[in-house]
């Protein structure tokens, strides 16, 4: 028995938001003083590191449930299923339900409530629930209801990542250019008619000298901003713990799956940072003492930004609908899965098509 994706969908929202957006911006450091040189400097340089060009915001009407909704309905009807048919609704997010022009987050009732809800869902016994576990989260939300269906107390399951990050940001703050808001979704049941399927998993939370590497914290602007608090990380530290500990932890995953890195087709993995991520992956094929292929590792941060838990849900959807132009997935293709984020959480899995 092994859990099978049969339906995808994404929401890649409307709002086209370029660096250009940033030119009137006011950066400041963490001692509420402006930044040396001009904003077109300054977002060249977050070109260069994080190959981010553009990013997509929702629009003022829009929150992250309403997102996830698109994406759900997609995947449901890519699948073909009666949703009256899912055991479990599994939504990833990390903020809730926060609205235009405010930082108020609305998680009561649950994402994944409100989803059920929208879908029109009577079944009782289709368990909807929220998931908070950092940019992971809809990997996890894949390994929980992986485990679900393997033991028998699921057959089918929804499994939805979607975040608004353009709510939570510090406008003061240059990191505030990374960030994107998107959603994915998949349709996961039951398999014993092929091998396909999630073949290993793997996930691991670093907290004792981690946990606040990413964190909420008060904007670089006291003055204006003084008890409102946004999303803070600390890059430098996210990025050396990244490179000390996901390609370890992707070929554990792969090496547990009983797979060989020459069968590896594709790695789908977190749009955080395309120089973090090129390296990460790099590290990775370094550990089997071979060179990294040509297109392993797409990549869509360039257009799309950092989304979160949307990122990975996202691209499998373009790259199965085949909106990539040198990217595809074919039947037995061998795909390694892997993220990392807030806690610091690491998780990946890997699929066989």
């Amino acid at each position: 028995m092994t859990s099978k994706i049969i339906g995808v969908g994404n929401c890649i929202p409307s709002e086209t938001i370029t660096n250009l957006f940033f030119d009137k911006h006011i950066f400041l450091d963490e001692q509420g003083i402006a930044l040396q040189g001009n904003n077109s400097s300054i977002t060249e340089k977050l070109k260069k590191i994080t190959g981010i060009e553009e990013r997509r915001y929702a629009n003022n009407q829009q929150v992250t449930s309403d997102l996830g909704l698109i994406a759900a309905q997609a995947a449901i009807e890519d699948s073909g299923i009666d949703p009256e048919t899912l055991d479990y609704i599994i939504f990833a997010h990390n903020f809730g339900d926060v609205r235009f022009g405010t930082v108020q987050s609305d998680m009561v009732p649950s994402l994944a409530a409100r989803v059920k809800h929208e879908l029109k869902i009577k079944n009782n016994f289709c368990v909807a629930y929220d998931i908070l576990f950092g940019c992971p989260g809809w990997i996890e939300g894949m390994i929980q209801a992986n485990a679900f269906i393997k033991s028998g107390i699921a057959k089918r399951c929804l499994v939805i990542g979607a975040e608004t990050l353009s709510r939570v940001v510090d406008i003061h703050d240059r990191d505030s250019m990374i960030y994107a808001d998107g959603a994915g979704a998949v349709v996961v049941e039951a398999n014993s008619s092929d091998d396909s399927g999630i073949k290993s998993h793997l996930s691991a939370s670093y907290t004792l000298e981690e946990k606040d590497y990413l964190y909420f914290g008060k904007s670089y602007n006291n003055e204006s901003c003084p008890d409102i608090k946004y999303i803070k990380m600390d890059g430098r530290k996210i990025y050396e713990f990244a490179l000390s500990h996901v390609p370890d932890a992707m070929k554990k995953c792969l090496d547990n799956s009983g797979y060989t890195i020459d069968q590896l087709n594709k790695i789908i993995i977190h749009q955080a940072n395309e120089k973090m991520d090129e390296a990460i992956v790099n590290r990775f094929y370094q550990l089997y003492g071979v060179q990294t292929p040509v297109n392993i590792m797409p990549m869509v941060i360039n257009k799309l930004g950092n989304s979160s838990v949307a990122t990975i849900p996202s691209l499998l959807t373009m790259i199965l609908k085949e909106e990539l132009e040198l990217h595809r997935i074919e039947k037995n293709d061998i795909v390694l899965f892997a993220s990392v984020g807030a806690g610091m959480n690491i998780n990946a899995f890997v699929y066989k098509f």
